[in-house]
């Protein structure tokens, strides 16, 4: 077993600190103290307030920007502190990231293309970061690619299928992929439902064509009729791929729809997620603060998971090795 530093502290920024609370009562440890100041022309500064030197820091935050801050602000504001941290001697800082920026642009799909996943582990590994906790990437392979650091994947699969679990639906069950890229995703978590509920269930996936950015494709591959259907993605930003899939399960059948992900990166476009015709419900995890648009939904037809328990039990198990 590996050697641990000698204590625990759990930072966050202004904006995580929620989030943060709800690991640090998990954890039973307090957020620890943390003084951040904002400067002329969008500058600003964040230091521990408590001593650091030889600990083994965990920085909550989560990149995802808002009305208040950009997802490049966010991402300086925790590149800076991480390495102010190691300089005033933490002996490893962890940044736990409920939700990564630019995770998306991990390829080249133009000429001449930036990989900006690949320049992000790169900031990451400059500032000093030893590892890095994330909760569903879009692409594992390339997040695994990119970073060169100790990282964890977690994945929000087990959230919802202890909270389907927990809800005893009887019907038969089939999970949906919006398109083919998330497949193995679906069906990871079409296991984690299986395990739980100790009953096979069915799997489908969309087609999905993108050209000019307009999406396109019908063809929904899979047994539908008369089953409760779960369509489960990393994301949800406009709608517009999930949205599709729930109209196509119900063209083919489909006793009720219900839509997942783990990141609600709500656009004004999602709310026709809720308008009549869409899903009988949306299940999102906390990873993402709520636009103040969507609160209005939260116990009518959509339900927020929290991940919280997810990373307390990761940061544990970083803790023991």
């Amino acid at each position: 077993m590996n050697s641990q530093p000698s204590s625990l502290l759990l930072f966050a920024p202004g904006s995580s600190r929620p989030f943060a609370s709800r690991i640090a009562e998990q954890l039973a440890v307090p957020l620890a103290e943390s003084e951040e100041r904002e400067f002329d022309h969008g500058e600003h500064k964040m230091r521990p307030l408590v001593d650091v030197q030889g600990a083994d820091v965990f920085i909550v935050h989560s990149l995802c920007g808002d009305a208040q801050a950009s997802a490049n602000d966010k991402l300086c504001r925790l590149l800076f502190f991480a390495s102010a941290l190691k300089d005033a001697g933490a002996e490893r800082v962890t940044a736990c990231l409920p939700y990564l920026v630019y995770a998306r642009k991990d390829r080249r799909t133009q000429e001449r293309d930036p990989t900006t996943t690949r320049y992000v582990a790169c900031l990451f590994e400059a500032a000093g970061i030893d590892r890095v906790i994330v909760l569903d990437v879009h692409n594992e392979a390339a997040f695994d690619n990119a970073f060169r650091c100790a990282t964890v994947r977690l994945e929000s699969a087990a959230i919802f299928a202890g909270a389907l679990a927990g809800s005893r639906t009887a019907a038969p069950l089939v999970v949906v992929s919006p398109d083919v890229g998330g497949i193995k995703r679906a069906q990871r978590f079409q296991q984690q439902i299986e395990q739980r509920l100790g009953r096979s269930t069915g799997f489908a996936f969309m087609e999905k064509k993108r050209a000019g950015g307009v999406v396109s494709g019908e063809a929904l591959i899979g047994d539908i009729a008369d089953h409760e259907v779960l369509v489960f993605d990393d994301m949800i930003a406009s709608g517009t791929t999930m949205l599709r899939a729930a109209h196509a399960a119900r063209r083919a059948g489909a006793r009720r729809v219900s839509l997942l992900a783990a990141h609600a990166v709500f656009t004004d476009a999602a709310a026709h997620l809720f308008e009549d015709g869409g899903p009988d419900r949306v299940m999102i995890t906390d990873s993402v603060a709520l636009n103040d648009k969507f609160q209005t939904y939260v116990g009518t037809r959509l339900s927020v998971c929290s991940a919280a328990s997810l990373f307390a039990t990761a940061i544990k198990a970083c803790r023991t090795g």
